[in-house]
């Protein structure tokens, strides 16, 4: 079972974007996304301001900068 994941990103990224068209064949396997955009919080826009896209899981916490492609995130899900 793939773990649940946040893409942190932002609105006129396109990083953001491509990031979002990497994950779409797991997504259409199964893989749960949330997007978020890091203005919501400034706690999220420390962290992530500089590094966005970034691919968290839910379960362990760990992050996946950006760039990555689908190979990369699929072995990062493992």
């Amino acid at each position: 079972m793939l773990p649940e994941c946040q893409l942190f990103g932002t609105l006129g990224c396109h990083l953001c974007e491509q990031a979002e068209a990497e994950l779409m064949p797991l997504v259409s396997q199964g893989l749960q996304v949330e997007v978020v955009d890091i203005v919501e919080r400034a706690d999220w826009v420390d962290a992530y301001g500089t590094r966005i896209p970034v691919l968290r899981r839910a379960d362990t916490d760990a992050v996946l900068d950006w760039p990555f492609d689908t190979a990369r995130i699929a072995h990062f899900l493992c």
